[in-house]
């Protein structure tokens, strides 16, 4: 039992499942970012666009009385609009990120070749000397 809870630690502890975790964690926040963007900000405007149409109570009925199922396709519309919003809001968050990334790999200067040991020159003067004669 102690070795099975010892495994258990060292994998707990590995480097790439603490980064997972923090991972998930700070997606969990961003998510919340990124909804409140698209309930508070963008789907205000769509609502603009389309009239203030509420597709989630759009529904259609299919069969009668008790055995009745309705299709609320209205929350599907609803929920691949904010999918379509939040996938493309994370694309122009990544797309900035990306650019700002290439942007700073590009300022960077390229670091100087090491300097020859003094073997290396040696033998390059020797090559020289060879050279001349």
């Amino acid at each position: 039992m102690a070795n099975f809870i010892q495994e258990f630690k060292d994998f707990a502890m590995r480097g790439n499942v603490m980064d997972m975790a923090v991972g998930v964690i700070i997606g969990g926040a961003f998510g919340k970012i990124v909804s409140s963007l698209v309930d508070d900000m963008l789907m205000p405007l769509v609502g603009m666009v389309t009239g203030n149409i509420d597709f989630t109570t759009l529904t259609y009925q299919v069969g009668e009385g008790e055995g009745a199922a309705i299709l609320k396709y209205g929350t599907f519309i609803q929920n691949t609009i904010d999918f379509l919003i939040v996938a493309f809001c994370v694309f122009l968050i990544i797309k900035a990120i990306n650019a700002a990334t290439k942007k700073k790999a590009e300022e960077a200067p390229a670091p100087e070749p090491p300097a020859p040991s003094k073997e290396e020159t040696l033998l390059t003067e020797i090559r020289d000397l060879l050279a001349k004669k």
